[in-house]
């Protein structure tokens, strides 16, 4: 990502995904947090919809839930 506008598009694309309940974008990191319910959504959901826009996901934490 390199713009302001990009974290806005990821955010609000994520945001829309059925079950997230919270994403945030730190541009600076290149790193994005989603909080979702595991009963409606999935981490590879959430990638998918991630790779979709057009960035690379590297997963770094496991989920924990809601």
């Amino acid at each position: 990502m390199s713009c302001a506008a990009c974290v806005r598009r990821v955010e609000r694309s994520l945001g829309d995904l059925s079950g997230v309940l919270e994403a945030s974008v730190n541009l600076a990191a290149e790193k994005v947090s989603v909080e979702f319910d595991p009963e409606r959504t999935d981490v590879s959901a959430v990638a998918d919809r991630i790779r979709e826009l057009g960035y690379e996901v590297v997963q770094t934490a496991r989920p924990s839930g809601v």
